[in-house]
């Protein structure tokens, strides 16, 4: 997924990135292996969640096993990244300027929450001036 984080950050207005990124096809390595990991786990993965009720402590058992932080760290790099592509689209949509989706996406990268509500903040701020002018 570094090709595609370096593709958003560094260039995101460049042809190749619009042609990889602008395709949500560009998720699939991500998503596939994530998928093929997580199949054999949903038996359990419904049981846990539908029998007692999801907490920190959970949580933390979950990832006792070794296939649980797979599918941890596998569905993190695919939300995040998802998270990240998302926000470059309206990013895109806004023509937003490097020094303001650099940052933002790197904080996607990093600490995903935090990043997508940065950029729903720029791009809310930007939809709001174009409307009003």
């Amino acid at each position: 997924i570094i090709p595609l984080w370096v593709m958003m950050i560094a260039f995101p207005n460049h042809e190749i990135t619009k042609k990889i990124i602008g395709n949500p096809l560009c998720l699939l390595p991500m998503l596939i292996p994530y998928s093929i990991a997580v199949i054999p786990s949903i038996p359990s993965l419904l049981v846990t969640f539908s029998t007692q009720m999801p907490t920190p402590e959970i949580v933390l058992e979950l990832f006792d096993e070794e296939n649980s932080r797979l599918l941890g760290w596998l569905h993190f790099l695919a939300l995040d990244t998802l998270g990240g592509r998302w926000i470059w689209n309206r990013f895109q949509t806004q023509s937003m300027p490097l020094i303001k989706t650099a940052p933002t996406l790197f904080l996607c990268m990093m600490v995903a929450p935090l990043g997508i509500l940065i950029g729903l903040t720029l791009t809310y701020e930007k939809e709001n001036q174009t409307h009003s002018d």
